[in-house]
């Protein structure tokens, strides 16, 4: 069963680093187009998006490599391999994001008190490619695994581009037809807001990885009255730890108080079924103890 679960989730990471790096290419190649329309036209929304791309374009670069890494095999220095390199990409990717809203704001700001001219003839021609190229980005990510968070801070930055392209489309259809040139920077502001709101949830996901949290599915007071009730001789269950090594690799450790006449071997290989199948937990550490446990305070003293 964990064997299985391993070979699904090696295909899945193959898949989503393809599709990672197709994103890759479209966006890193278009982004040289963008910046050279956002000088000729002048827009903000133009040279927003462009140094949007710029970011993108690495992250994605980076979140592809993780993918790749994570695959590498468990060596003497690192025992647990790469998994946790994609869920540090995220992170990075997350925090880029925050900086680049900054940027937005900072020159929305100054748009909004010293308004620029904005050619709109030049800006909506390559926005209008911008967008396409965005869309063919996104759809890449159809089938992907939306709940690995490296490929969700991946799609993040994919949807804030193309949500960066249709503000412009939008700014430069309103400055064509009414030429009020201050839409340029408020519609950078919104789509700012937009991605702000998307990083932090991929910051708060991906810390609480590195912050070895309890995965989110998992609550660990239910574990030990699980183990006592359906694993015969086991008497109690305490000092459980739980964390993720990354999304789809739980990691636990727990002391199993058991009966004299129950043998450990058998009770071990008990506990590891019954946590793999009722919590889908594939790497557990088991301390047997036949009388009260050492690591107890009160125990010692007594």
């Amino acid at each position: 069963m964990l064997e299985h679960h391993r070979e699904r989730v090696c295909r899945d990471h193959s898949g989503d680093a393809r599709r990672i790096f197709w994103a890759f290419l479209l966006i890193g190649g278009f982004m040289v187009v963008e910046i050279a329309g956002g000088v000729i036209s002048g827009s903000l929304a133009l040279l927003a998006d462009a140094a949007h791309m710029l970011i993108d374009t690495v992250s994605l670069l980076f979140a592809w490599i993780a993918f790749r890494l994570s695959r590498r095999p468990e060596d003497a220095t690192r025992t647990y391999g790469y998994h946790r390199f994609p869920v540090l990409a995220a992170f990075t990717n997350g925090v880029s994001l925050v900086f680049i809203v900054g940027w937005i704001f900072f020159e929305a700001v100054g748009r909004l008190f010293n308004p620029t001219e904005v050619l709109a003839g030049p800006m909506l021609a390559v926005a209008s490619l911008g967008l396409l190229v965005n869309i063919g980005a996104f759809a890449l990510f159809y089938g992907a695994n939306r709940d690995n968070l490296n490929v969700r801070g991946a799609l993040i930055h994919v949807v804030s581009d193309m949500l960066g392209s249709v503000a412009a489309v939008s700014a430069a259809l309103i400055i064509m037809t009414t030429g009020w040139m201050m839409i340029d920077p408020l519609l950078s502001f919104l789509v700012g807001l937009l991605v702000l709101r998307s990083a932090w949830f991929v910051l708060k996901k991906s810390a609480h990885v590195l912050l070895e949290g309890v995965p989110e599915q998992l609550h660990v007071e239910e574990i030990g009255p699980d183990l006592v009730t359906h694993i015969p001789g086991v008497e109690d269950v305490h000092h459980v730890h739980a964390w993720s090594l990354s999304q789809e690799h739980s990691l636990l450790t727990l002391h199993a108080r058991i009966t004299e006449d129950t043998p450990p071997d058998t009770t071990i290989a008990a506990i590891r079924v019954r946590l793999a199948e009722r919590f889908n937990i594939d790497h557990v550490t088991v301390q047997v103890e036949l009388e009260d446990c050492t690591d107890n305070p009160a125990a010692v003293s007594g």
